[in-house]
């Protein structure tokens, strides 16, 4: 259980509501939230992956918590209440994320017990769950009771890739607020503004990502992720062989691998720091008898972490072969538009030539069985790599 924001930045326009690019309605619907029209004890914030499902929650709790609230200017992004909001050091909203593969029973018990207590300030005890998809049984029933029977002055979000991801008795308790994906030149014209990016690479990160915020901000701020990506969507045009198809599913799985290991291992030995000194061991020298078993247990939730981090990573670069494919498809039935991967548009355009749109359509399915495997099945990530690649297979290509 964390209070931080991670990887978000405070509002440059002084407006907490200025980070939720392309979701005008919903600024809307939140805005008249807080000026105390349509007000709940409950949401349930839904939205596919880096649509701002959490941003959005966060910025109707800077609202609501707003020393101009409530009313139609809550929400400024510069008083003390929006700041500690926005840098995740307030003491009445508390958000709760994992890098597990779950969220178990003593964390939501915990939760509930803090939403039981009384605000500190004047305003609202706010709980934020950003991955409500990945609470087991036990704990969407803890959850449901403290819904059910809510503490006046408090308000839960929830935040979760769809609705069927909740269970139906929790949803239907709360107020859905459904985010889009955001457009590719509102993503765009959002890292010109508020990064300072050229539009050039702007626009490539834009469709590059897909429309997940987060993710082009990376390939925009950094060199190498935009490296590693341009390796991955290399992948279709090279599977010519079954040797072609090892290697690649190889590189696939070595590279995530390795990327996940920079974000998590500084991580990791900042939290073994704070453990030693927690202990003593740092100033003593010495290990006393509790230190053993929260070394382990420390240790077992980061193994678990960096596994469900792997897979995020592999995730990623399975979308963007899938982005691949569906150029391939448009080409092929003379869809409109700009390709996502425009910049291998000559790749994209020979794929289509010697494949059928219905043969890549096939494809996307091989990549998304794969992506299943490895979710929901827990099969090792270089097998179902390996599968996924042999499916991908072009064979013989006339040239060009």
């Amino acid at each position: 259980m964390t209070a931080l924001r991670d990887g978000r930045s405070t509002p440059s326009s002084g407006q907490v509501w200025d980070d939720l690019v392309g979701q005008h309605r919903v600024i809307e619907a939140l805005r008249a939230a807080a000026s105390g029209h349509g007000m709940s004890h409950a949401w349930l914030f839904t939205g596919p992956p880096g649509s701002g499902r959490s941003n959005a929650a966060v910025a109707l709790a800077a609202a609501l918590e707003c020393d101009l609230g409530p009313g139609p200017d809550a929400g400024c992004g510069v008083c003390h209440e929006c700041h500690t909001v926005l840098a995740g050091s307030h003491a009445d909203v508390t958000m709760v994320r994992t890098e597990k593969l779950s969220i178990g029973v003593d964390e939501v018990r915990e939760l509930v017990r803090r939403s039981a207590l009384a605000p500190v300030g004047r305003r609202w005890q706010v709980l934020i769950v950003e991955d409500a998809d990945r609470l087991t049984d036990q704990a969407c029933n803890a959850l449901l009771k403290a819904i059910e029977e809510p503490t006046d002055r408090t308000v839960w979000m929830l935040c979760a890739p769809t609705v069927e991801d909740v269970l139906p008795t929790i949803r239907s308790r709360c107020r859905l607020v459904t985010l889009a994906t955001p457009t590719t030149e509102d993503v765009a014209a959002f890292l010109v503004r508020t990064d300072g990016v050229a539009e050039s690479l702007a626009a490539y990160a834009a469709r590059a990502s897909q429309g997940h915020i987060g993710r082009a901000r990376a390939l925009a701020r950094d060199e190498a992720t935009r490296n590693r990506r341009r390796e991955v969507v290399s992948y279709p045009a090279k599977l010519l062989s079954l040797g072609a198809c090892m290697t690649a599913a190889a590189n696939l799985a070595e590279v995530t691998k390795e990327e996940a290991d920079q974000v998590t291992s500084e991580l990791d030995a900042r939290e073994k720091t704070d453990l030693d000194t927690a202990y003593g061991v740092v100033e003593r020298g010495r290990r006393p008898r509790e230190y053993a078993p929260a070394l382990s247990a420390l240790e077992k939730g980061q193994r678990t972490r960096a596994k469900r981090r792997h897979l995020d990573m592999v995730d990623r670069g399975l979308m963007d072969l899938v982005s691949v494919y569906r150029d391939a498809i448009a080409i092929g039935t003379r869809a409109p538009g700009v390709l996502v991967n425009e910049e291998i548009r000559g790749d994209v355009e020979e794929l289509a030539r010697v494949s059928t749109p219905e043969q890549n359509l096939q494809r996307i399915a091989a990549i998304f069985a794969a992506r299943e495997q490895m979710l929901e099945f827990n099969v090792p990530v270089a097998l179902a790599l390996e599968s996924m690649m042999v499916a991908l297979r072009v064979g013989d290509r006339v040239a060009r």
